[in-house]
């Protein structure tokens, strides 16, 4: 590496316009095939699961980074999420992935907001934001690597006694992040309580790149909440997109025309869940079925029958049986409509 900048062939704000909403990466179940859809449906920008750097730099053929790495053609371009704690390994794995992908790579963005004890035991995720030096040189050196824009992804703090996104923030764009994702949870809370939206605030105010707020946005409604309360410029969902990929397109019409849509009908989310199952078929192989299953479970919640459906859905093992199923609670639906 020279140590020189390579060009950025795209400008942050318009891969994350002001007011757009994102879909957030979710491991083991923003698989392609379901932000393929998200991003059908109204999502500004998807993102892979995280990826681990070093995982690419030892075993590059790695089958699992390949699935983690494959995008949906209705998503590119797509932002890929690293996760790592050595610079030099960061940099080199970010630069492959977008020099292999060309063109279909909106964004680079390095997680250092995961809270699990795998990773955070080696220093990475949500420890380095204990170590804002080593963060800040990891940004650094991916910045000068990659020809796309380079964002971090963080929380509100360790704990409660080490709540220091607003400085954390400012030491990232320092280094050259192009925009910051904030969750307002510390990593003590991991996903518990609720989200403190006053952080979003802070970080909004502290820096001058785009900031992207996480945390609590289960509505069409939480997403423009977010954006009148605290500042920031883009909402990223997560959680309130499992099983309503709908919110993308709600949360639009209500941020950029105050219009209400109606939620999704029961028939709908029956559908929805069918082509979510055969793209996840078509992307992973029968063996994937099982996958599926917290995904029905969150498409039919609060329906009609819901809960015997999900027992008889924890028992399938094949996505043809899945489909049946679905097909035939369908059908009484329809025959309760009558």
């Amino acid at each position: 590496m020279t140590g020189t900048v390579p060009p950025v062939r795209s400008d942050i704000r318009e891969i994350l316009a002001p007011g757009s909403v994102v879909l957030g990466p979710m491991a083991g179940i923003t698989e392609a095939p379901f932000r393929g859809i998200c991003k059908r449906i109204g999502a500004r920008l998807t993102y892979t699961e995280m990826v681990s750097a070093k995982g690419l730099h030892y075993n590059p053929d790695s089958a699992v980074s390949k699935a983690l790495l494959t995008f949906s053609a209705e998503e590119t371009p797509c932002g890929v999420q690293l996760f790592g704690s050595e610079p030099d390994i960061m940099a080199d794995q970010a630069a492959r992935i977008v020099s292999e992908r060309d063109g279909d790579v909106a964004l680079v963005d390095i997680n250092m907001g995961c809270p699990m004890s795998k990773v955070t035991a080696k220093g990475e995720g949500a420890a380095l934001m204990r170590t804002p030096e080593l963060a800040a040189a990891i940004v650094s050196r991916v910045s000068q690597s990659c020809t796309v824009p380079v964002t971090v992804k963080f929380r509100a703090g360790w704990d409660e006694s080490a709540r220091n996104a607003a400085e954390f923030a400012r030491a990232m764009e320092a280094a050259g992040a192009a925009a910051l994702a904030v969750h307002g949870r510390t990593r003590a809370q991991f996903y518990r309580g609720r989200a403190d939206w006053d952080v979003l605030a802070e970080v909004k105010s502290a820096v001058a790149v785009p900031v992207i707020g996480s945390g609590d946005v289960l509505s069409a409604a939480d997403a423009r909440a977010m954006l009148d309360q605290t500042g920031v410029d883009v909402v990223m969902v997560a959680r309130g997109a499992q099983g309503n990929p709908w919110i993308f397109r709600e949360a639009a019409a209500l941020i950029e025309r105050d219009v209400v849509l109606p939620p999704p009908t029961a028939f709908e989310r029956i559908d929805m869940a069918r082509e979510h199952a055969r793209a996840l078929l078509e992307f992973g192989g029968e063996h994937t079925a099982p996958r599926m299953r917290k995904h029905v479970g969150w498409y039919i919640h609060g329906m009609p029958g819901a809960t015997r459906v999900r027992e008889r859905v924890n028992r399938i093992g094949s996505y043809a049986e899945l489909d049946e199923l679905l097909v035939s609670y369908r059908e009484y639906l329809e025959e309760r409509a009558e």
